[in-house]
């Protein structure tokens, strides 16, 4: 059956979709990780970090290699890294758009009440009307 590539790529998405996943992402960037560190950094049950590894490993994202009684876990590809860094660079910018609108807004706020209000009252609708 064929399925759409928006669909693969919704998909691949919706597997990212959890902050177990992506925390350790994050964490296999540098090279690989044995899964007892990883239980360090992310502080979670270990059947809980199995998993998400299980996920990550069925979608051929990460690899596993077992040295001894050791497995650890490492990128597949160095594209999933990239994926990384864009999403951060998009937040960045998505955080300072949200930042300069706060800080329109307070810059709003401070102007209007500045400016005296004093001989004017507001009707139901927001609009000025006289005082009597």
């Amino acid at each position: 059956m064929h399925v759409p590539l928006y669909q693969a790529k919704a998909d691949f998405f919706r597997m990212l979709g959890h902050p177990v996943r992506i925390r350790v992402l994050e964490l296999l960037q540098h090279g690989p990780v044995p899964v007892r560190d990883l239980l360090a950094d992310i502080d979670i049950e270990p059947s809980s970090l199995s998993q998400q590894l299980a996920v990550l490993r069925r979608s051929g994202i990460v690899v596993s290699t077992r040295e001894g009684s050791t497995v650890s876990y490492a990128l597949a590809g160095g594209d999933v890294a990239e994926l990384l860094r864009a999403a951060r660079r998009i937040l960045t910018e998505l955080l300072a758009g949200q930042n300069q609108l706060l800080s329109q807004l307070r810059q709003a706020d401070t102007a209007e009440t500045e400016t005296p209000a004093a001989g004017r009252l507001l009707t139901d609708r927001g609009s000025p009307r006289p005082t009597p």
